[in-house]
Formats: C-alpha cells, sequence, structure tokens
C-alpha cells in the first residue's frame, strides 16, 4: 500500500499517523474488558500482549483503503 497524505484541520499528515489515532480508542475498548476478565493473568508477559494486540489493530486498519 502507498503511503499518503491526507488534510487534516488545514494541515498535511501521514496517513499511518490516522490509523494509530483510530487504533488507541479501538485498543481501548477492546482491553478494558479484557483486563476485567482477568485474561492478561494468563500470559507469560502480559505488557507484551497488549502491545501486540495494538499492533495487530494498527495493522490491520493499515490494511483497510482510505476513503
Amino acid at each position: 500500500m502507498m503511503l499518503r497524505e491526507v488534510p487534516l484541520f488545514g494541515a498535511l499528515a501521514p496517513s499511518p499517523l490516522l490509523y494509530f489515532l483510530a487504533a488507541v480508542p479501538i485498543f481501548l475498548v477492546l482491553d478494558w474488558p479484557l483486563r476485567r476478565l482477568g485474561f492478561y493473568r494468563l500470559l507469560w508477559h502480559p505488557p507484551l500482549a497488549r502491545l501486540a494486540l495494538f499492533i495487530c489493530l494498527f495493522y490491520v486498519l493499515n490494511l483497510l483503503p482510505l476513503p
């Protein structure tokens, strides 16, 4: 996929920045119930699992085409 710049409030922003900003709230929505259910206690390195979840979300969003 080719990176391109997107106009954002009159300034050009790189498209990965927009995907990153979109991934943060999605991550928080998914992370909250996983923490409440104790899912991360089953894993060897919980912070690493949380980072991997965020990276997967960011990657999936990058696969989506920009409007």
